[in-house]
């Protein structure tokens, strides 16, 4: 029972969704769309991020060449404390800045991968649109075509029509029907035995013909 009932709902399933198929392929678009939106998002965020990371590299750079210079001076001067200093600042803006270049590089990673990501999704959006459209015309060409069924009363009605215009055409004749009752009844009275020897020419003729009619007009 539970193997006939799931059979069941998964027939009434499957009509629903080719009763509902144009609204179910609009839904999903609209689905994919906006998961596109939250995708172009999210890469708006990680391009933002990266290039506030590159500005921060680009401002440490500045900064170490800028303490570079002075240290080199304050140890021409024989200040090595300031020197000394300043190498630990040096320092430790080298190793800010070697973390930042690798934050850099992941962000570019995920970026190209997120990007390539949105150009795919973005193309097959297209081709489910134009998917949708071509479904939109098939489904108007079938709904014309079951109004043009039901105006012409279907095929039944053609077929019903054809055999009719075939039994009416395969009717006997009644004149040709009567022709040979006649015809009966004379042999059946013996009154046709007499009319082929007359036409035999075995006594007189009953009747005249064509040859009679002839021999006349020749003078015989």
């Amino acid at each position: 029972m539970r193997t006939l009932f799931s059979g069941a709902s998964a027939r009434a399933e499957e009509q629903l969704r080719d009763h509902y198929s144009i609204e179910l392929i609009d839904q999903k678009i609209r689905e994919a769309d906006a998961n596109l939106r939250a995708a172009k998002l999210g890469l708006a965020s990680l391009i933002q991020r990266e290039r506030s990371e590159e500005r921060q590299v680009e401002a440490i750079t500045g900064r170490i060449t800028e303490l570079t210079v002075r240290a080199k001076a304050a140890i021409a001067a024989g200040r090595d404390d300031m020197a000394a200093q300043a190498a630990q600042a040096i320092a430790d803006m080298e190793n800010e800045l070697t973390r930042r270049r690798e934050t850099v590089a992941r962000l570019e990673a995920r970026i190209l991968q997120l990007r390539q990501s949105v150009e795919t999704a973005n193309r097959r959006i297209i081709d489910l649109k134009q998917g949708a459209v071509s479904a939109r015309a098939v489904r108007r060409e079938q709904s014309i075509q079951k109004r043009l069924s039901r105006h012409l009363g279907g095929a039944s009605a053609m077929d019903e029509a054809d055999m009719l215009i075939a039994r009416v055409l395969g009717q006997d004749d009644p004149f040709e029907q009567g022709e040979i009752l006649n015809q009966i009844d004379r042999e059946l009275d013996h009154r046709g035995i007499g009319e082929r020897m007359s036409d035999a020419g075995f006594g007189p003729k009953g009747r005249s013909t064509a040859a009679d009619v002839l021999d006349r007009l020749k003078g015989k």
